[in-house]
């Protein structure tokens, strides 16, 4: 299979086979789930094996011409394969988690079809260079979450999605206004061609809403906690995998590798980080629901990775790439173990748990090493990237920067440390429950001892990272 076979496969494989997931389920329910699970397995080797190519210094382009320099391009590079392989990763993951969890639920097959039309939308973005493609792709992902977040269908539940879909679409046509200005002013919409080209602030701002927005960061990030209404494999997908790192990704490509603004730009978007990482640390601190906890939280780490993207140089930007690597994977697996509470013990209120660490040994055992990445606790694999994040951030020269996220990491071991601590600790406050089905298991369980390995193996994507921000060129900003 030729390298533009397994770009197209990537990308085209999940939007394609989630228009078959509803003729796949007359076979059988079972049929259906593993073909859904397939598709997500496929998608993750087809950007797997694209890796040796562009680590070989390939990069790799399918193009269909449009006309207005509209064209349908797809390039494979480091950083989209990277991206990439992240997402499809922990959606196969959620895939295979959904089989045990999704098990007793209604509209299931709308919910594979959804969850790999997401997945291949993201692949679309990830993969596509020209802004206009991007922004299509990034309103498939709207429609997606929207029909996940209201699955249930209580009034509640569509209120909700209602909200997440108003939001991000908002911040989508912001961006799309920005889009519009670059093409009139620099006559395209290619970032291969737009590489070093200078924007004016206002069409930066423009696409920032739009990021902001996906994303879930301060002043658009209210949207975000009330999602949990959701499946939490849902959650897991819109946190960890796929939605709220579009907006990261999205900086990265823009605004790290392709287009440069003017100094004040980068300086406005680490204060917005820094403000979003404090406020909603503190708003996790309080919170007594689960599920918005730790939305909460995710919310808060993207002010981390934010602070790597915009503080203009190398160590800060790979330690942001290695984090956005790390949190997916730990916070993929806080909340599928969400998911294995919410089951099991039904009420959300994390003040009417606790002493579940002697009746569910291994999902206590996964909490404590997930969330032990995500406050960066040696050696765990988020330890290394907020390392060098703090590192390149201080390179910077911004002391007050560094103090408000230096306070949002203390309140990050906090918020966590309370969590386990009332759900996993203490005494019992009702029946103890035993743990989930094994595909729930195995999935938590997984997530977990890669949270472990990545600190164990952390050479492998520091030295990918740092090929990836040679090659691409990080523009200092």
């Amino acid at each position: 299979m030729t390298q533009v076979c397994l770009l197209k496969t990537a990308v085209f494989l999940p939007l394609l086979g989630a228009l078959l997931i509803p003729f796949i389920s007359k076979i059988s329910v079972q049929t259906r789930n593993l073909f859904a699970l397939t598709l997500g397995i496929l998608t993750f080797t087809a950007s797997l094996m694209l890796m040796p190519h562009v680590l070989g210094g390939m990069t790799i382009t399918y193009n269909i011409p449009f006309p207005l320099g509209f064209n349908f391009t797809l390039t494979a590079d480091m950083l989209s394969v990277f991206m990439a392989l992240i997402s499809s990763f922990v959606s196969s993951i959620i895939l295979f988690y959904s089989i045990g969890y999704m098990a007793h639920y209604e509209n299931q097959t709308e919910y594979y079809a959804m969850v790999v039309l997401f997945l291949g939308s993201m692949m679309g973005i990830v993969y596509s260079t020209n802004l206009i493609w991007m922004y299509v792709f990034w309103e498939i992902t709207a429609v997606c979450s929207w029909r996940l977040v209201g699955f249930f269908r209580a009034e509640n539940d569509i209120l909700k999605a209602n909200k997440t879909i108003l939001v991000t679409v908002f911040g989508a046509l912001c961006m799309l206004l920005g889009f519009v200005m670059i093409y009139s002013g620099k006559g395209t919409l290619d970032l291969s061609i737009l590489r070093g080209e200078t924007i004016s602030l206002l069409a930066a701002f423009l696409i920032l809403a739009g990021i902001l927005a996906k994303s879930s960061t301060l002043p658009f990030s209210t949207w975000l906690p009330d999602a949990g209404v959701a499946p939490s494999t849902v959650t897991a997908l819109l946190h960890a995998a796929v939605l709220v790192k579009i907006g990261v990704y999205a900086y990265a490509r823009i605004f790290g590798t392709s287009v440069t603004v003017e100094p004040v730009f980068a300086q406005t978007v680490l204060i917005i980080a820094g403000l979003s990482a404090i406020i909603s640390a503190g708003a996790a601190l309080v919170e007594t629901n689960i599920k918005r906890l730790i939305a909460y939280s995710t919310i808060s780490q993207l002010g981390f990775i934010f602070l790597g993207l915009a503080s203009g140089n190398n160590v800060a930007f790979i330690g942001a790439l290695i984090y956005i690597l790390t949190h997916s994977v730990a916070k993929g697996g806080l909340f599928l173990i969400a998911g294995i509470l919410e089951q099991k013990t039904h009420p959300k209120d994390i003040t009417k748990r606790g002493g579940l660490l002697k009746t569910m040994p291994i999902t206590a055992i996964s909490f404590i090493l997930c969330a032990l990445s995500i406050m960066a606790i040696p050696p765990l694999g988020g330890f290394f990237g907020k390392f060098l994040v703090f590192a390149g951030a201080i390179q910077n020269g911004n002391p007050w920067i560094i103090a408000m996220f230096m306070f949002a990491a203390i309140l990050t071991v906090l918020y966590l440390l309370r969590l386990f601590y009332l759900v996993f600790l203490g005494e019992a406050k009702e029946h103890p429950p035993k743990e989930g089905s094994p595909t729930m298991l195995i999935s938590v369980a997984m997530l977990a001892l890669i949270s472990l390995l990545l600190g164990a193996l952390i050479y492998y994507p520091m030295f990918y990272t740092e090929a990836l921000s040679l090659k691409l060129g990080v523009f200092l900003q």
